[in-house]
């Protein structure tokens, strides 16, 4: 079929590609979104103690063992951070899948991808999270301990949900990042819109046109994906501002 390349016009080898892979392409595009959704979730939920382990610091009214848990705890958390954001998603995917498979522990692409996508995307939320709890007032934690709450009730019920608030865009554009970037796990034989387009791509021998079906798939969903993020800040910012109106009144 290699033929193919050299005597069909570019349009007509992407309907070929399509007419032929478009179960495989619907295939890879729900792993892609499977992926890319489940992961940022997973991510997030992870996430939230990590980033909250970051900032721990021993007080001076804290017992020697909660002393030395928030030590370990913020240790932990920034060892963590770094070994994920330092590495490449693609040398964790190789890791968790043929690292783990010589141990003797036997696991499915998709599993292993979900698995490495979760943890990548919260070292990097963690990060976000973290940000936004400083961004909060500390005003706002002494006046929630002066009303008689505990520093993890105070964190738990007045700093996060508002630090959440306020990282909501940064967390979609790692929804977006993590959508393009899933692509990297096709290396372990994860079938997502990469590796779909690819197959159609090496059957034919026209591996442009299939990275242009790839590319346009790509293009589609951050775009839509953009647009919805747009629309989810603008709608924060009117109800911050509807928010602060009424107090002021």
């Amino acid at each position: 079929m290699y033929w193919l390349a050299s005597r069909t016009p570019f349009i007509e080898i992407i309907i070929k590609i399509i007419k032929n892979f478009w179960p495989l392409l619907v295939q890879g595009l729900g792993v892609t979104l499977l992926l890319s959704t489940a992961g940022t979730i997973f991510g997030f939920i992870i996430a939230l103690p990590l980033g909250s382990m970051k900032l721990a610091r021993p007080a001076k009214s804290d017992s020697r063992f909660v002393a030395f848990f928030k030590r370990v705890s913020k240790g932990f958390s920034s060892l963590y951070i770094t070994l994920f954001r330092g590495t490449p998603m693609i040398v964790q995917g190789i890791i968790f899948y043929y690292g783990l498979y010589k141990i003797g522990i036997k696991w499915s692409p998709l599993a292993a991808g979900l698995t490495v996508v979760s943890l990548n995307t919260a070292a990097y939320i963690a990060e976000i999270i973290r940000g936004g709890i400083m961004s909060i007032d500390p005003g706002q934690m002494e006046a929630s301990r002066s009303l008689g709450f505990s520093h993890f009730r105070s964190m738990i019920l007045v700093v996060l949900p508002q630090a959440i608030k306020n990282s909501i865009p940064a967390i979609i554009n790692e929804f977006i990042i993590n959508i393009k970037d899933t692509a990297v796990l096709s290396v372990i034989g994860v079938v997502d819109i990469y590796n779909a387009s690819y197959t159609g791509g090496i059957t034919y021998g026209v591996y442009f046109e299939a990275a242009t079906i790839a590319a346009t798939i790509y293009l589609i969903l951050t775009l839509t994906t953009t647009k919805i993020g747009s629309y989810i800040e603008k709608r924060l910012n009117t109800v911050s501002k509807s928010t602060n109106l009424k107090e002021a009144n």
